[in-house]
């Protein structure tokens, strides 16, 4: 019987090799993890057996980077992957985790319900904790905040941490919820922005969330930044990334002078409405980015010079107010509907 799939997608791997990180195309069935240099591919550069196999995440045996989890073998062979923000990581952990559980038990994967629920259950899910603390309605605010002469955006304090934790009867008392976010933090959900919480999460063996007002924290996937006071140039770049994020996630994109197509994390914000985009493999300065106000984006069957590059399906063209093209490729035709829709509506903001 062939294989089901469960998931595909772009993620950063780890070459088992040399100490360097690269794109692949990552297909999940019940049975094992395939991984292709380019999605077209038909055979897979390797497979990961998942029976036996267990899982670690958040992995923190890769140094300053962030949402990676390890599959380790049977044969004690580790793999490294790296998501692009913190909901994409949580869905894949979720989906190797169940079959590798399904595959102990002898039983065929299911998923279960993701239906949300405002109540944690008894054993506290820290994935679903910090899915309420962003909640856009009922969460943790992002603020700007000021601190020796330094502006720290889209961040909040561990105070306010505390505080949330309290209100929404997810702690009893700022002991058990100072544990919780202890927890968040160690778990790679919230990290230290500014000297004093980054203080108190390098100190010793045990990492300490901060209960105070001048400790400052921010989402893993948020569209935290700081600057110092600088001039009216740096202003101006820095106000690229004053929006809120509404979209990221892993896309092809089509180089302007060669025409070739490389995979590239894209990051949407509003207000103003910019999408950078940044290599995978590399830190968080951007590669460049697209002004949307004005821009028009539309999907596409095919796209000049991509058959060159095994390039078809799922494509869309942004345009923008002063007639640059930028050619991209989601991996499903869902994933291009959804990037479209929250290219549309960032577009016509004001």
């Amino acid at each position: 019987m062939e294989p089901q799939q469960i998931r595909e997608g772009y993620l950063v791997k780890k070459r088992s090799v040399l100490n360097y990180w690269t794109a692949v195309w990552v297909v999940l069935s019940d049975d094992g993890v395939e991984f292709y240099k380019k999605k077209t591919d038909q055979s897979p550069k390797g497979m990961i057996p998942l029976k036996g196999a267990t899982l670690v995440n958040p992995c923190q045996d890769c140094g300053n980077r962030v949402l990676v989890f390890k599959i380790t073998t049977l044969k004690k062979q580790d793999h490294f992957f790296q998501a692009s923000h913190v909901e994409e990581r949580e869905l894949w952990v979720k989906d190797i985790k169940r079959a590798i559980s399904c595959l102990q038990g002898g039983k065929k994967f299911a998923r279960k319900s993701t239906r949300r629920s405002i109540r944690l259950p008894d054993t506290v899910d820290l994935a679903q904790l910090y899915t309420l603390l962003r909640d856009q309605d009922e969460g943790v605010k992002e603020l700007k905040l000021e601190r020796e002469n330094r502006i720290f955006n889209h961040c909040f304090t561990g105070s306010t941490v505390i505080d949330w934790l309290i209100s929404k009867e997810k702690a009893r008392n700022r002991p058990e919820a100072l544990m919780l976010s202890t927890g968040l933090m160690n778990e790679g959900f919230l990290q230290p922005a500014g000297d004093l919480s980054k203080e108190g999460a390098e100190s010793g063996e045990n990492s300490v969330f901060l209960d105070q007002t001048n400790a400052f924290y921010y989402f893993a996937d948020s569209g935290f930044f700081c600057e110092g006071y600088s001039s009216d140039e740096d202003s101006l770049l820095k106000e690229e990334f004053r929006g809120n994020i509404v979209k990221q996630g892993c896309l092809l994109k089509q180089g302007h002078r060669r025409k070739n197509w490389k995979v590239r994390k894209f990051i949407l914000r509003n207000d103003p409405p910019y999408m950078h985009y940044y290599d995978p493999t590399k830190g968080e300065d951007p590669l460049g980015s697209i002004y949307l106000r004005g821009s028009v984006v539309t999907a596409l069957e095919f796209v000049p010079d991509a058959k060159k590059y095994d390039i078809e399906g799922n494509l869309f063209e942004i345009i923008t107010s002063e007639e640059t093209h930028y050619y991209l490729q989601a991996a499903t035709g869902e994933e291009r509907k959804g990037w479209i829709e929250a290219v549309q509506e960032a577009s016509k903001s004001v």
